[in-house]
């Protein structure tokens, strides 16, 4: 007798090539559109399939979680954070949780340099200019910005993707420091010619760009809040591809606005699509709308670790990319 397919759930429009292999492989549920599922629809959905399949765009809270039937048995994370999801709940109810690490590093890394260059080099008023056909020609003090080579970088956090932007960094001449939980090893600082500051207060009032790429948990919560942001130095700038809620919004823009901090370049927010309209407003911050992990190569192999998630947990075995409790 053939083995019954997992019914699995997903709460948006993924890459076709995944959808594909998804429908294969599973009873699978797709989205006809690309919105977020309403609260109603992904406490149906956790009530009638064996996996769900979620993003980032998808607050997967006690109460959801308290309400799924006992049929879920996984929540496989289309995506590496997994602060959106009460996993300790999860594992009170005997219900999986995985995500997808690693696959990202060097797509978030390359967004962290361009928003550090367009931020520093002014692109963004470059393009507009060009863009609304006002461009007089070149003079010899128009859109000065500032030289990325012999500048400090200083990293919050020095996981995977803060060592990519590390590599990248040396590679443009920038002098790399670095903030972390724990202090690398030596020859991985070497190799990275990396300098370790046990204080991240010190480290932040001596750099010339800041570069956030921790996570987010309860203890990073307005890590970059308005004491530390005061220790900037006026002609520093911030840079943020990590998680919003790790940099305090209102904070920096009381400050950009003040000419206290020279700029930041923003690829996710504190309150979601809620921006900041006073931030919006400042020409010193280049904002973009969380497109740190928009490859189509990531977004492809992100499927792949999910796929093999879910397959590993149907043959009876635990996820490779299981995420517990301990792990946040």
């Amino acid at each position: 007798m053939a083995k019954q397919r997992l019914s699995v759930v997903v709460t948006r429009r993924l890459p076709e090539a995944v959808e594909t292999r998804l429908s294969e492989l599973f009873d699978v549920k797709l989205r006809e559109d690309d919105t977020p599922m309403s609260r109603s629809d992904l406490a149906e959905a956790m009530k009638s399939a064996d996996v769900l399949v979620p993003t980032v765009t998808d607050e997967i809270d006690s109460a959801l979680i308290s309400q799924a039937g006992n049929r879920l048995k996984l929540i496989a994370n289309y995506g590496a954070g997994v602060d959106h999801i009460d996993v300790a709940t999860a594992r009170q109810r005997g219900v999986l949780v995985s995500n997808t690490p690693g696959v990202l590093t060097d797509d978030t890394a390359d967004m962290t340099m361009a928003l550090l260059l367009a931020v520093l080099r002014r692109i963004p008023e470059g393009l507009s200019v060009m863009q609304s056909g006002e461009w007089d020609g070149w003079a010899p003090t128009a859109y000065l910005g500032g030289r990325v080579a012999g500048r400090r970088l200083g990293i919050l956090g020095m996981g995977r993707i803060g060592q990519a932007v590390a590599r990248r960094a040396g590679a443009f001449g920038m002098q790399v420091h670095y903030h972390n939980r724990r202090r690398l090893r030596p020859e991985v600082e070497e190799a990275l010619e990396a300098t370790y500051w046990e204080s991240l207060d010190q480290m932040v009032a001596r750099m010339d760009v800041i570069s956030i790429n921790c996570p987010a948990t309860p203890s990073t919560f307005h890590l970059m809040n308005a004491r530390r942001l005061k220790l900037m130095k006026p002609e520093a700038v911030i840079v943020n591809t990590s998680r919003g809620e790790v940099l305090d919004e209102a904070a920096l823009t009381r400050m950009l606005r003040a000419g206290a901090i020279a700029g930041a370049g923003l690829d996710v927010y504190e309150h979601g699509t809620r921006v900041n309209p006073r931030l919006r407003e400042l020409g010193n911050v280049v904002l973009l709308p969380h497109m740190g992990s928009a490859t189509r190569e990531g977004r492809i192999e992100m499927g792949e670790k999910v796929i093999i998630n879910i397959k590993t947990f149907d043959d009876g075995h635990r996820p490779p990319d299981q995420v517990v409790p301990s792990m946040l």
